[in-house]
């Protein structure tokens, strides 16, 4: 299987990618309740780049890059070797220090690839300073942290987008209105999966082909699940919305600090089940998303990327698969959303959310491994 791609693999991407970001105010975004000041709206956003410790941080300067709303114009990183070479590579200045960087009135917004386990520092020193801040999922490993740096987000007006891509695809779109319109009668479970083989060693890759800080728990606080497995996990989250507890078991079969091979089953209080696989050990399966319910069932990804129903609902004989084609075009991306929210002053409330959501299923499922139990939702720190 390919590396895990930022945007999800359908055709109506760059359909998607085509679209302006001056567009009409979009759908996901409501109006702060006090007007946030509309940045620059005569010329360029100015961003800058805050580490580029994640994988995907190349791919979001090139995002940066591509859009005519925007301009780069600096980079700090808490590696000042790799931060300079970046910086050197797309011609604009390294800043040593993030209070220098931030403290420059003309940087309008951030882009956060930072370790996992300084989401919160950065993005609350990002918001205090007036920054605008787009951010690799997830949003930071414990909800309490997550909370932190909303109040911090809320308090300096800015807005704040976290990279949740499959949310925006229109395949998502589609299987939640089947859900929705109950064509699988009232739903029982929801299988969601993805994988990749980043852990797995080759000739090409003696330690796999993700970086080594990918299995480093100190920055990232967790492996495959709070990684990858966020995309199974958020959209397990909003086709079945939050479950009352997560129990979940890891595997470590490269022999990681961290988990490379994982599974979280989410329970619900009237019966419906969850269930999250995520894992760096596998170079073909397929990205899956299932739905089961007392009148049908869907399959998306087995192996095609494509939407297959049964239901009592549809007029074909019993037992019959057929393919759904009402498919919406996917949406913008999450980085030219967050570049809409700022020119046109308004927040992506429903991104937030699940966001927030997403880390405290994580934090749930992490202390699950470690107690060995089920843990509760409303149990976690606020």
């Amino acid at each position: 299987m390919a590396r895990e791609s930022i945007d999800p693999p359908n055709p109506s991407r760059r359909r998607a990618l085509a679209l302006l970001v001056l567009a009409p105010p979009l759908m996901m975004g409501l109006p702060s309740s006090d007007a946030m000041p509309a940045s620059r709206q005569a010329g360029r956003l100015r961003i800058a780049m805050l580490s580029f410790w994640h994988v995907h941080a190349p791919d979001y300067a090139h995002q940066a890059l591509s859009n005519s709303a925007v301009s780069l114009a600096g980079v700090w990183d808490e590696e000042a070797e790799r931060g300079q070479a970046q910086a050197r590579a797309l011609g604009i200045p390294f800043y040593q220090h993030l209070a220098d960087l931030l403290a420059h009135p003309d940087i309008d917004g951030v882009i956060v690839d930072a370790p996992t386990t300084m989401h919160r520092d950065v993005m609350v020193a990002a918001a205090q300073a007036g920054k605008h801040i787009f951010t690799e999922k997830v949003l930071a490993p414990t909800l309490h942290e997550c909370n932190e740096i909303v109040a911090a987000v809320n308090k300096a007006n800015v807005a704040l987008m976290v990279s949740l891509p499959w949310l925006y695809a229109g395949s998502t779109l589609a299987i939640q209105q089947i859900l929705n319109q109950k064509l699988l009668g009232e739903v029982t479970q929801v299988r969601t999966r993805l994988f990749h083989d980043g852990a797995l060693k080759t000739l090409l890759h003696p330690q796999g082909w993700l970086p080594s800080a990918f299995f480093n728990p100190q920055q990232t606080a967790g492996g495959a699940m709070i990684d990858l497995g966020a995309h199974p996990m958020y959209l397990a989250r909003i086709l079945l919305g939050l479950p009352e507890s997560v129990s979940a078991t890891y595997g470590y079969m490269t022999g990681r600090a961290v988990e490379d091979n994982a599974v979280a089953v989410l329970r619900y209080p009237q019966g419906t089940v969850g269930i999250v696989e995520a894992g760096f050990v596998n170079p073909l399966a397929p990205f899956t998303i299932e739905a089961h319910g007392t009148e049908g069932s869907l399959l998306y990804g087995t192996p095609d990327e494509k939407i297959q129903i049964r239901s009592t609902h549809i007029s074909k004989p019993a037992g019959v698969w057929s393919v759904w084609t009402a498919v919406p075009p996917d949406q913008p991306t999450a980085f030219q959303q967050w570049i809409g929210h700022i020119q046109q002053g308004t927040r992506p409330q429903e991104n937030i959310q699940i966001a927030v959501d997403l880390s405290m299923l994580m934090e749930a499922a992490n202390l699950s491994t470690r107690r060995n139990q089920p843990v509760r939702l409303g149990s976690l720190s606020r």
